[in-house]
């Protein structure tokens, strides 16, 4: 009992503490709980906090603020328009030509893997051979099946895309607009003595507006710029494997290895061992290697100082708790659990605060 007494006092006795502790938990709860139904909500304000930057931009060249609201309104919604209109048929069309296409590349694969016991017969056998094409094919049979049965109404139902289509961008506007009158509503709610939540909350939002909004435009490069390659070089499939690459960026580390798997098979399948994919898997690493080396630091100015071990438990966790937005999110909410653990105080850290005080007051 003393040691939990003792505990306590140390990290949970001061009352900014406890605030956040509970702010913390109210938030996480209302997530897990009413998540499903709060769903475009939460969509409308990630939205929003993402397009306010530019908002404050315009605002601060000397636009009004409604002026700002409606111009980067128009713009989102415009490329929303696009993105429904001209994007997602042509990726839909190309996922339904790739899948069509693998059994070819499946044979294609087949027949390589069956030289193998031939060109090294002391590493690989005929049966460990078959076995693996049994696999492959089972697996990539199974995938097939379900990309095919997938839709856009399937995925999110007639009515959640109506939902979505209508109610998100009017929210987002709402956010917009209102963004100081929501947040005075909300900061009136909260109790008076909330020192320590301010605190979490600035430094959490300086590394996570810094690292959503250039992690969106480092989607944005990558992708065109993969475009720009797989167009030019006239790899099939071009706009679904440069989609793939820009929002591999989304994991880091991880991302960028899985998705060349896809590029490289395209590759092959279409030029075989030749000059050709030479030159696009050059390519495509020269990319990798200026997206990593280049353009993150130009982007991120704000270094999110967590350790490769510490993003990938974030992307596990988080990814399995809220699926893409989990993982899209991972990042900075492990930067809003290291924020809270640097802050929160405790009881030795308030003594020594509290005689340092006590040291530099004058003596009377």
């Amino acid at each position: 009992m003393n040691i939990l007494r003792e505990w306590y006092e140390r990290y949970i006795s001061d009352p900014h503490v406890v605030i956040l502790g509970v702010a913390l938990v109210i938030v996480f709860m209302v997530i897990l709980t009413f998540g499903q139904m709060l769903a475009p909500v939460l969509a409308a304000i990630v939205i929003a906090y993402l397009l306010d930057g530019a908002v404050e931009k315009t605002h601060q060249l000397g636009a009004p603020r409604i002026s700002a609201v409606t111009l980067v309104f128009i713009l989102f919604m415009s490329f929303l328009v696009f993105t429904l209109l001209w994007l997602v048929p042509r990726l839909s069309y190309q996922v339904t030509q790739l899948v069509r296409e693998l059994p070819n590349i499946i044979t294609l694969g087949q027949n390589s893997l069956l030289q193998l016991p031939q060109k090294y017969p002391n590493l690989f056998t005929e049966a460990q051979v078959s076995d693996l094409i049994g696999t492959i094919r089972a697996e990539i049979t199974s995938m097939s099946q379900r990309v095919l049965s997938l839709s856009l109404p399937a995925v999110f139902g007639l009515i959640s895309l109506v939902v979505y289509s209508i109610l998100v961008p009017v929210l987002v506007f709402f956010f917009l607009k209102d963004k100081y009158r929501i947040l005075t509503w909300f900061s009136s709610s909260l109790p008076k003595q909330r020192q320590l939540v301010d605190e979490v909350a600035h430094a959490v939002n300086v590394q996570v507006a810094n690292y959503v909004r250039g992690k969106v435009w480092e989607i944005f490069i990558v992708g065109a710029v993969s475009f720009a390659i797989f167009t030019f070089m006239e790899l099939d499939y071009a706009l679904l494997l440069a989609t793939m690459v820009g929002l591999s960026v989304i994991i880091p580390y991880v991302g960028a290895a899985v998705v060349t798997v896809p590029v490289a098979v395209i590759a092959w399948f279409q030029w075989g061992w030749s000059p050709q994919l030479g030159w696009l898997l050059f390519a495509y690493g020269v990319l990798q290697a200026l997206d990593g080396y280049l353009l993150v630091p130009l982007l991120f100015s704000e270094v999110v100082d967590l350790h490769p071990v510490a993003i990938i438990i974030a992307i596990l966790v988080f990814g399995g708790l809220w699926g893409f937005w989990g993982v899209f999110f991972a990042i900075p909410l492990a930067t809003l659990v290291q924020a809270v653990l640097n802050a929160w105080p405790s009881k030795e850290l308030r003594g020594t605060d509290a005689g340092a005080e006590h040291d530099a007051s004058p003596v009377a």
